[in-house]
C-alpha cells in the first residue's frame, strides 16, 4: 500500500548518508587542497559575472519600486535603509544561492555523473580512493567558502544599483542613501546574512554530488541527473531560508 514512499525515503536515506560521510571528510586525510582551490575558481570566480548583474539589476528595481510608494509619505529618503536590509536579511543570500544552484549544482551533477556512467569512479574505488574524499569534500569545502564571498558582493553591489536610482532618479544625495542604510543593518542583520548562504553551500553541493554520482541510464540519466539536482537543490534553499529566518525572527 505504501510502495510509493520507498522509493523517496531510500534516496533521503542515502542522502542522508553522503551528507554524514561527506562532514566526516573535512577531518580526515588526504584533503586535495589542488582540487580544493580549483572549485573555488569554478564556483566562486566563475559566478561573480552574472551575481553582480543579478544583484545590481535587483537593486535598481527594488529603489525604482520603493521610491513610489515612498514618495507618497515624504520619506523617499529611507530608502537606502530597506534596500540594504531587503538585501541583506534575504534577497542577497537568496538569488546569490538561487544563481549557484543553477550554474553549479547542475555543472556538479553532470560532471560526476559523466564519471558515474562512464565508470570512472568505480576505477577510483578500485584504486583505492575515496570519491568522497577526490570528488565530494572539495567541491562542499568550495561552496562553503565562496558562497557567503558571493554573497557579500552581491549586497554591496545590489546597495550600489540603488544608489545609482536614488541619486539620479530621486534626486538623493550620497549621505541621505549610504547613512540610513548603513544604520539601519545590525549585527543580527548581518548574522542573518552570513549563516544563510554558509548552510544553503552545503545544501547545493551536497545536493549536486549527489544526484551525479547516483546517476544511472547514460546520458540520458546525466541529463535527468542535472535537472533534479538544481530542482531539488533550489527547493532546499527556499525550504532552508524560510526556517532561518524563522529562527531569527523568534530571536528578536
Amino acid at each position: 500500500m505504501l510502495d510509493f514512499l520507498k522509493k523517496p525515503v531510500g534516496s533521503l536515506q542515502d542522502f542522508w548518508i553522503l551528507t554524514g560521510r561527506a562532514l566526516k571528510s573535512v577531518v580526515q586525510s588526504p584533503h586535495y587542497l589542488d582540487d580544493v582551490f580549483i572549485q573555488m575558481d569554478i564556483i566562486g570566480v566563475g559566478s561573480i559575472p552574472i551575481v553582480m548583474l543579478i544583484a545590481f539589476s535587483t537593486g535598481l528595481i527594488i529603489t525604482m519600486q520603493m521610491s513610489r510608494a515612498l514618495s507618497q509619505y515624504g520619506a523617499t529618503g529611507q530608502v537606502g535603509q530597506i534596500v540594504a536590509i531587503t538585501l541583506v536579511r534575504e534577497l542577497g543570500p537568496l538569488l546569490t544561492a538561487i544563481l549557484v544552484a543553477g550554474r553549479n549544482a547542475s555543472g556538479i551533477a553532470s560532471e560526476l555523473g559523466s564519471m558515474k556512467v562512464t565508470e570512472q569512479i568505480d576505477a577510483m574505488r578500485a584504486l583505492g580512493t575515496d570519491p568522497i574524499l577526490k570528488l565530494v569534500k572539495p567541491r562542499m569545502i568550495a561552496t562553503a567558502i565562496m558562497l557567503p564571498c558571493l554573497t557579500i558582493i552581491a549586497d554591496f553591489v545590489g546597495m550600489i544599483g540603488g544608489f545609482v536610482i536614488a541619486y539620479f532618479t530621486l534626486n538623493l544625495e550620497p549621505a541621505q542613501y549610504w547613512t540610513p542604510a548603513y544604520q539601519a543593518l545590525e549585527y543580527n542583520d548581518l548574522a542573518q546574512g552570513l549563516i544563510k548562504p554558509f548552510v544553503f553551500a552545503f545544501v547545493i553541493s551536497l545536493v549536486g554530488c549527489f544526484y551525479g554520482m547516483r546517476t544511472t541510464g547514460g546520458t540520458q540519466g546525466v541529463g535527468r541527473a542535472t535537472t533534479q539536482a538544481v530542482v531539488v537543490a533550489s527547493v532546499w534553499v527556499f525550504f532552508v531560508t524560510s526556517l532561518i529566518t524563522r529562527i531569527f525572527v523568534n530571536m528578536q
